[in-house]
């Protein structure tokens, strides 16, 4: 499989710092209002890479790409999700934001002891791998284990491999790891961008 390039770009860089400004010095975010703070990097991965890229239903269909399929809602969740579920976009908000921080982020904290120090933008790239491949692949992946080596750039594109869905190649999932297309950042695109 070829090397996916992946570059630094301007509007990746704007993504980052508006978060930053957003945030202010606390690291924390309330991305709704009434809404407990959130991690400054749940919050990047979830404005700028899990939202435009999974793609919102308030209604629970099954997602037949994965293997056994299953019934998913809001931006990808399918956790206790059955047929003929519904959800409010405020809902669909608070299941992102809980379950990225409880169920994806607290363990690739456990599993990736310099987390803390990590950049940003790697962060937010890994709570989007481990939201979309799950926290324990994502927790064994060679981008971990490159990120616990602090190999930043390496791990950027290291994550590129996951790309396939019930055993093919999705092109929207090799944009999403990588560059992204004209309207979405990319992880991969992201994760250089503000990776020293």
């Amino acid at each position: 499989m070829p090397t996916i390039k992946l570059t630094p770009t301007k509007r990746a860089r704007a993504a980052i710092a508006a978060l930053l400004l957003s945030a202010g010095g606390g690291g924390t975010l309330a991305l709704m209002p009434g809404s407990a703070p959130m991690p400054d990097d749940v919050a990047l991965a979830v404005t700028v890479l899990v939202k435009p890229w999974e793609g919102r239903s308030l209604t629970a269909y099954l997602d037949t790409i994965a293997q056994p399929p299953v019934w998913t809602i809001c931006d990808g969740d399918t956790q206790g999700v059955k047929r003929g579920m519904i959800e409010t976009p405020a809902g669909c908000d608070r299941r992102l934001a809980s379950r990225i921080v409880r169920d994806y982020r607290e363990k690739l904290v456990a599993c990736i002891a310099n987390w803390s120090a990590a950049p940003l933008s790697w962060r937010a790239m890994m709570n989007s791998l481990a939201w979309n491949i799950g926290a324990g692949a994502a927790c064994r992946s060679t981008a971990a284990r490159l990120g616990r080596a602090g190999r930043w750039l390496e791990s950027c594109t290291a994550a590129t491999a996951f790309n396939r869905a019930g055993g093919r190649m999705i092109v929207g999932l090799a944009r999403r790891r990588g560059m992204g297309d004209a309207a979405r950042i990319g992880e991969g695109e992201l994760c250089v961008s503000g990776a020293p």
